[in-house]
């Protein structure tokens, strides 16, 4: 089963519009800080900064329920499939148990310096699938 981790999300100021709700731009932030915790914890530090790190190459978000100024929110990431090159992400946008948005990304093992992908590493399949 693969491992799903929560971050909690701190609203900022900036992230609230005129109708006092959550923007969508701001919403795919906290997706994408759920997604930095994922790795770090998940799958290492060494996908951010090394040579052979994980890209995001498409991201699919539906906006379920308005997350209001003041909601405690969290983000939930999992890897839904892993398939030769490629990762799928799942994530949710949740207030209390209320899945306010979910996102899917397509993820890439990239290479930096030949700039190609490449096959996901043994190594990162048994931490996404906790192995």
């Amino acid at each position: 089963m693969a491992r799903t981790l929560t971050t909690p999300v701190q609203q900022r100021f900036s992230d609230i519009d005129s109708f006092h709700h959550v923007n969508n731009v701001a919403q795919q932030m906290y997706f994408d800080v759920g997604k930095v915790d994922y790795y770090q914890k998940v799958l290492g530090e060494e996908v951010l900064l090394g040579q052979n790190r994980i890209i995001t190459v498409s991201t699919s978000t539906s906006y379920l329920g308005q997350v209001r100024m003041g909601d405690d929110i969290r983000v939930t990431t999992t890897c839904e499939r892993i398939g030769n090159k490629s990762i799928v992400l799942f994530q949710q946008l949740l207030c209390g148990e209320e899945v306010r948005s979910e996102s899917r990304s397509v993820m890439v093992a990239f290479d930096f310096d030949r700039q190609e992908s490449f096959p996901v590493p043994a190594l990162w399949r048994e931490r996404m699938l906790g192995e």
